[in-house]
């Protein structure tokens, strides 16, 4: 049974998602600000966290940023903001995926259905890919460059795995979106686009002589 920690200090939200995904078989736990949820975090880790914005106090963003120090499953943010410069900010902290308000309790499911998939242990045919100095572990859902960890969300790890996978051939963005999303992309969608950057930078900031890990053909993926 999946764990799933739901942060929401709406109460009439937090109380139709918790029956909702309980009725779906999930084991649900709530907290309606940042500080309890960051205890319960600690206390009793879940599988997947559905993280609201706008908290009273500490935001969602403080408590992902929060989180990551000590938790590293997926988080899913439900968000009434629709910029792309907040989908940046928290692509930066460590969110994987989002949810626009007013939440649809089937494409919630099906959003954290997807990321329980994509965080469980690969099979064991393709487990490691190594392309020069990079090393893309599967089974330990880790990347390491000249033998050095590179800090990555869940998220991040998947683009990882998409694209080296897939070494030397063009990634077209919708193959992206099925493959780490679940859905199909919708002609507009910039958020692999914002992911791929910020990726492209931890790889850089991994090994610096490394002019460029992830290339762009534009026109093609």
């Amino acid at each position: 049974m999946p764990r799933v920690l739901i942060v929401e200090d709406d109460e009439a939200t937090r109380t139709l998602v918790a029956t909702y995904l309980a009725r779906e078989g999930f084991e649900v736990s709530t907290a309606s600000d940042g500080a309890s949820a960051l205890t319960a975090l600690s206390a009793s880790p879940p599988d997947v966290v559905v993280l609201d914005w706008m908290l009273p106090g500490m935001d969602g963003i403080a408590v992902c940023k929060a989180a990551r120090d000590r938790w590293t499953g997926p988080i899913l943010m439900l968000t009434a903001r629709n910029e792309d410069v907040d989908e940046v900010v928290a692509l930066e902290v460590g969110v994987d995926d989002f949810l626009a308000k007013p939440v649809r309790a089937r494409v919630l499911l099906a959003r954290l259905r997807a990321l329980l998939r994509r965080n469980a242990l690969p099979s064991e045919s393709e487990e490691r890919i190594v392309l020069g100095d990079l090393v893309v572990d599967r089974a330990r859902r880790e990347v390491t460059v000249r033998d050095v960890v590179v800090s990555l969300t869940t998220a991040d790890f998947d683009l990882v795995w998409e694209l080296a996978r897939r070494a030397g051939e063009p990634v077209e963005r919708e193959d992206l979106f099925r493959a780490l999303r679940g859905i199909e992309y919708d002609g507009l969608d910039r958020a692999i686009d914002m992911r791929v950057s910020q990726l492209r930078k931890k790889l850089r900031d991994a090994l610096p002589s490394w002019d460029d890990p992830i290339r762009t053909v534009r026109g093609v993926g």
